[in-house]
């Protein structure tokens, strides 16, 4: 913890304004036990404390900036970023954050073929706006009530599948995986079809796996939300910039 905060002290400002002592206060600098640690993350390791290993928050900044650089790219040239995270702390955070963006999400469990069967995904999406534009009309006002009450049922249940991803006509750019371990469907679909990847980096996973591993915590909601109110800081100027121009 002392290097931590001889680290602070000495840190320079970035462009993206990245605070080492607010990410430190947010907890984004504690890893998992030694023994859970993934070999590949050795590079982004400051040191141990009490067994568990510690992030080092000079790496992250450096990492998270390169993301954060990416991400800008992305939507001044008006290209898709799929928000994925699906961990039970999260979900409601992804959710916000992304609806606040205007971004496509995933915070429920992730659906096989997603990305590699995306056509037969579509039909699905298709069939649920057709639903929901059905019940808005009032068109299931002529059917029984148990008949209605079955449609809600499955109106429910799509919603949970595809309500993120409901605008999401072509495959996304780049995606930013939240939790790599719980979400590494997600990411070997994208890579299978040449999809950017962007990942929160915990020291249980590989982060060779993804193209801009930002090594921090994933478990800490403070953590987490530390890196999306960043990310939606730079997507929302952006935005602005991209719609004035």
């Amino acid at each position: 913890m002392a290097e931590v905060k001889k680290k602070i002290k000495t840190a320079k400002k970035t462009d993206f304004r990245i605070s080492l002592e607010e990410m430190a206060k947010a907890g984004v600098h504690f890893g998992h036990r030694t023994s859970r640690s993934h070999p590949k993350m050795k590079p982004y390791l400051a040191g141990v404390r009490n067994t568990i290993h510690i992030i080092d928050l000079e790496k992250t900044a450096e990492k998270l900036k390169e993301a954060l650089k990416f991400i800008q790219e992305l939507i001044s040239e008006n290209k898709i970023l799929l928000l994925i995270g699906t961990k039970i702390q999260v979900k409601d955070l992804v959710k916000e954050i992304a609806i606040e963006c205007g971004l496509s999400y995933v915070s429920e469990r992730w659906l096989g073929g997603t990305f590699t069967n995306f056509k037969t995904i579509s039909k699905r999406i298709e069939y649920f706006k057709d639903l929901e534009r059905k019940k808005t009309e009032g068109s299931f006002e002529k059917y029984t009530k148990k008949e209605r009450l079955n449609i809600d049922r499955e109106l429910r249940d799509l919603e949970i599948k595809f309500g993120g991803i409901k605008n999401l006509q072509l495959l996304p750019d780049a995606i930013f995986v939240l939790g790599m371990k719980k979400d590494e469907i997600a990411i070997r679909e994208a890579k299978k079809k040449g999809i950017k990847i962007i990942g929160i980096a915990h020291t249980n996973v590989d982060p060779t796996l993804v193209d801009y591993p930002i090594p921090a915590n994933d478990d800490a909601i403070s953590s987490v939300k530390y890196i999306l109110e960043k990310v939606k800081e730079v997507i929302l100027k952006a935005k602005s910039k991209t719609k004035k121009e």
